[in-house]
């Protein structure tokens, strides 16, 4: 199961680490205690409405940049879900092509043209 309060808690502990902030300054800063933002950023705690905006606010970031970010981390995270629900991806029945490597030559100047069956093209 998905939780919001640990995606959202993953976001803001991120946003905290890449301003080099520690909890002390930013519980500080948006008037919540130390333990309680702990607890927010390690999701086990739901935080309101009200504390998110004193967060962000002591975090010098909008309210809708995070909620975008942890928009993002859920799509991620049902993906990933509904891919494990629905078993291993099946292996091709045709034969796969061998290896070709291309060397030396632009990206820009590359064209492959396939067979009618599927070929996979990856790049090194």
């Amino acid at each position: 199961m998905i939780l919001l309060r640990r995606l959202l808690g993953d976001v803001l502990r991120r946003q905290r680490q890449r301003q080099g902030r520690t909890l002390r300054e930013v519980s500080s800063s948006a008037r919540v205690s130390l333990g309680y933002l702990s607890e927010v950023e390690r999701g086990q705690k739901e935080a309101s409405s009200e504390l998110l905006a004193a967060i962000c606010d002591a975090l010098d970031v909008r309210m809708s940049e995070l909620m975008r970010e942890v928009s993002d981390e859920l799509a991620l995270a049902e993906l990933a879900q509904s891919a494990a629900a629905s078993g291993p991806v099946p292996t091709p029945v045709r034969p796969m092509l061998g290896s070709v490597s291309v060397t030396g030559v632009p990206p820009e100047r590359v064209t492959i043209k396939a067979p009618a069956e599927a070929v996979d093209v990856v790049a090194a």
